[in-house]
């Protein structure tokens, strides 16, 4: 989509989850939380496995879906909020970091390109993990907060999911000064089917451990597909 100049430097996007997560970050927290005693197994694990199929089939209802997800949130504070999540991020997250996936973006990062993590997973979950691999800018969910900073319940703004990726990442390039003819060739690394709208406009294309309507795309369209998984 752009024509590269030799000061022009290149736009690496990565999906996170199942790309550079061998999981789902949005997934793995409730049951995290099952496991600490705070939520019932019962009552979300089911929930919870509905939605991501949900996801999978491409028919997920994003409204329902953060309106499950986010309402746990609400019943703690910040600080315990970020205690709760050192210890998911120890334990439960690190472990689902293959080193491929941190090589790949070692190997971007090397070549000067500007990465960017650009996720359907809200940004109370992704923020430590994106700082855990290193990549400083990150585009998520964002979630609304009451005045005492404590998080509502509710997202706020576009939501950075299928059509909505493109409208956050373009509000983000002009939120530098920039257009995506500020780089050279973009980069869009992904497992999802979801992520086609956004796919189909990068340069280069990337399916990461596909699922099968995304590798079905990549290979009829021939898009490298590729696997981050150690």
């Amino acid at each position: 989509m752009t024509t590269a100049t030799p000061t022009q430097r290149n736009l690496a996007l990565f999906d996170l989850d199942h790309t550079l997560l061998a999981g789902d970050s949005d997934f793995e927290w409730p049951r995290f939380l099952i496991k600490r005693g705070i939520l019932d197994a019962a009552q979300y694990d089911e929930r919870n496995s509905y939605f991501y199929r949900q996801y999978q089939n491409g028919t997920l209802d994003m409204q329902e879906y953060l309106a499950f997800i986010l309402a746990p949130l609400t019943r703690f504070s910040r600080a315990q909020l970020d205690e709760l999540h050192a210890d998911y991020l120890e334990n439960h997250i690190k472990p689902l970091i293959p080193n491929k996936a941190r090589q790949r973006l070692a190997a971007h990062a090397a070549e000067g390109d500007q990465i960017v993590i650009i996720t359907a997973t809200n940004r109370f979950i992704t923020g430590p993990i994106a700082r855990d691999l290193g990549v400083e800018h990150l585009i998520a969910i964002e979630l609304e907060e009451d005045a005492d900073g404590n998080f509502t319940g509710r997202p706020t703004g576009v939501l950075s999911f299928k059509e909505g990726k493109i409208t956050r990442i373009e509000q983000w390039l002009a939120e530098r000064g920039e257009s995506w003819d500020s780089y050279g060739t973009s980069f869009f690394y992904s497992d999802s089917h979801n992520d086609l709208p956004l796919m189909k406009l990068v340069d280069k294309p990337v399916a990461v451990d596909p699922d099968d309507k995304l590798r079905a795309h990549a290979e009829a369209h021939g898009w490298p597909v590729i696997s981050l998984r150690d």
